[in-house]
């Protein structure tokens, strides 16, 4: 691969690893990173000098038009990552994930047809299905927006569609489901987890454990988004990126507990709830059209892959501000 990339949301999460993926098969990566006045790359400081140092960073906002259309010069393939996401957040600040998520969305997308893009490939997110109505859920299944978050993300998802109907923008959507690993907010469930036994915790504040979640190991879904490049046949296509398997938050306290040897036990914190009518019960993806269309499916298992999130998380505590059990909104 040669091909040059941009990276929305570069800095964060998935972001990060998918820039590193990105650079290691030889695209060349622009990585438009949130403007701050500490110039801070967020995680891509994490990466190895070496892949470091191949990346292009450009500060700016998707919500600005002009810093977009300037990062977006010469650029082939757009992955669009940049959005807010936490969902407790989403209720206290709904307007700010409207201008994020579908204004920013819109201007990215604006971008990349002025300057004819080859490709553009939009990431959405499992939590725009709401909880399910049939499982495993197929592309096909309603959106249902149950947050402010998931339903700025359904809009964000209509808005990179109606480019790709209305004007031949070449758009993909890939929706990955609940993906996992290094570099990782607190603010999910699986490091909410990890940082609490790592405090010394035994324990647990946690908000509805009975729900389940289709987790995937981040580097999983990062070689899904990169078996996207090139691939016409994505166009105009939303393609769910998931194992199939649904666990409860219960069963991922399990697995945790015998990775770190303690004994855990589980506290109800209202706190973390969601608004009763808010809550997502259920996810779990039907992947036939991944394997179909990408040829893909998970490799990493859920245990390998908590098993190295835990080793990751322990290894750089130094890199956190491990406050407990404080909720992190």
């Amino acid at each position: 691969m040669t091909k040059k990339v941009l990276v929305t949301g570069s800095d964060g999460f998935i972001g990060s690893h998918l820039v590193e993926a990105l650079v290691r098969k030889g695209c060349r990566v622009t990585a438009f990173c949130l403007y701050n006045s500490f110039s801070d790359p967020g995680w891509l400081k994490d990466l190895d000098q070496h892949i470091y140092d191949q990346i292009e960073i450009i500060f700016g906002d998707i919500r600005d038009l002009d810093s977009v259309k300037e990062a977006m010069k010469f650029i082939d393939v757009v992955f669009h990552l940049a959005a807010l996401i936490a969902i407790p957040y989403s209720y206290i600040a709904p307007e700010s994930y409207i201008d994020t998520n579908i204004k920013g969305t819109f201007n990215v997308l604006r971008a990349a047809l002025d300057k004819n893009v080859s490709q553009f490939i939009h990431t959405s997110t499992s939590e725009v299905y709401g909880t399910a109505q049939f499982v495993p859920i197929t592309e096909e299944h309603p959106l249902v927006g149950q947050s402010p978050y998931s339903a700025s993300k359904i809009g964000a998802d209509q808005m990179a569609y109606s480019f790709y109907c209305s004007y031949g923008l070449p758009v993909s959507i890939v929706r990955p489901f609940n993906t996992f690993g290094p570099r990782q907010s607190k603010r999910a469930v699986i490091p909410t987890i990890i940082n609490q036994v790592l405090s010394g915790i035994q324990t647990l504040k946690l908000g509805n454990i009975e729900a389940t979640r289709d987790f995937n190991f981040v580097t999983d879904t990062v070689e899904s988004m990169i078996k996207f490049i090139g691939n016409a046949e994505t166009h105009g296509e939303v393609i769910n990126i998931g194992s199939g398997i649904e666990r409860t938050i219960k069963e991922i306290v399990a697995s945790i507990s015998e990775i770190s040897g303690k004994l855990l036990e589980i506290s109800l914190d209202s706190q973390r709830l969601r608004p009763e009518k808010s809550e997502v019960e259920r996810l779990c993806a039907s992947n036939e059209k991944s394997k179909k269309i990408l040829s893909w499916s998970p490799n990493c298992s859920l245990e390998d892959g908590l098993r190295k999130t835990y080793a990751w998380f322990e290894k750089n505590k130094h890199k956190y501000n491990f406050m407990g059990s404080a909720y992190i909104k």
